[in-house]
């Protein structure tokens, strides 16, 4: 067993979305599906039957659905944080892993795509995907995965998270599919202080590593770089 603080919660019994984002509050930093570390994730956390399952009339995910409101009520970054998979960072966490991340990646180019990216995000604040593809031209075939590229380097790079998820519906006013993604950039969204930090980067990603070996204590160097890198 990977986890040793707080056991009661981080041990696959979790019910509700409540219970889940008082496990993330706790923990800080949770990808959302495997993380490549056993037992580390918002997947692995929840009881079985609220994971993902088929049924006769095509699926259900307690986890998928309790997704948006964990955006938008949870006090988190949720974007492509962990090696280009989803998660949540709490803002108690955020200043520190924008800050190491960032460090990273440098400031892109206005003339680069995603310079582009941020430059119509930040004109026109928050946007859906297919939206903002469109304004930045991706339109043609297969260019849907060649854009998702983009953004997602942006998210790894702490410049931009999802704000909500945006579902069509049908005629009957259901909701339907697997939604959309909101994006934004983290300034408009949680203001421009609760993006800085006042350590170095290296200060930043120690402290980081620390904190999450005191719930991963089996964790090997190896994985947390991969995680946090």
């Amino acid at each position: 067993m990977y986890f040793c603080k707080t056991m009661s919660i981080l041990k696959n019994n979790i019910h509700n979305c409540p219970e889940l984002m008082e496990a993330i509050q706790q923990i800080g930093l949770v990808p959302l599906l495997d993380s490549g570390i056993p037992g580390f994730s918002a997947d692995e956390l929840v009881a079985p039957e609220c994971r993902y399952v088929m049924t006769d009339e095509g699926w259900d995910w307690p986890l998928w659905d309790w997704k948006g409101p964990m955006v938008t009520e949870g006090h988190y970054a949720y974007g492509k944080f962990f090696g280009g998979k989803a998660g949540f960072v709490t803002m108690d966490w955020w200043p520190d892993i924008c800050n190491y991340r960032r460090s990273k990646y440098p400031e892109f180019n206005e003339e680069s795509i995603e310079g582009t990216i941020l430059e119509i995000l930040r004109v026109n604040g928050s946007m859906i995907t297919r939206d903002l593809r469109s304004a930045c031209g991706f339109d043609g075939p297969k260019m849907r995965s060649r854009f998702d590229s983009y953004v997602t380097r942006l998210q790894m790079a702490c410049r931009v998270v999802t704000e909500d998820f945006v579902y069509p519906t049908d005629k009957h006013g259901n909701r339907y599919g697997w939604g959309w993604a909101l994006l934004n950039t983290p300034e408009h969204l949680f203001g421009h202080e609760a993006c800085q930090c006042n350590r170095t980067p290296e200060e930043s990603l120690a402290r980081l590593t620390a904190h999450l070996k005191e719930f991963l204590p089996k964790v090997t160097d190896k994985q947390l770089a991969k995680l946090l890198g």
